[in-house]
């Protein structure tokens, strides 16, 4: 049994290894546009809570 349960190990790390493979090679779509604008969100928000610094 301890066999199997080593067995287990290299088969759950090679399908996580696939899955991860996938993911990334998707391809994911950028709006740039919406990236900007979160920052944007961001920086305000924390000149908020941080009045003077940066």
């Amino acid at each position: 049994m301890a066999a199997l349960t080593w067995l287990a190990v290299p088969l759950t790390a090679g399908l996580g290894a696939s899955v991860w493979a996938w993911y990334v090679s998707r391809p994911h779509p950028t709006d740039v546009w919406t990236d900007v604008r979160d920052h944007e969100r961001l920086r305000v928000a924390y000149g908020r809570i941080a009045p003077g610094r940066g």
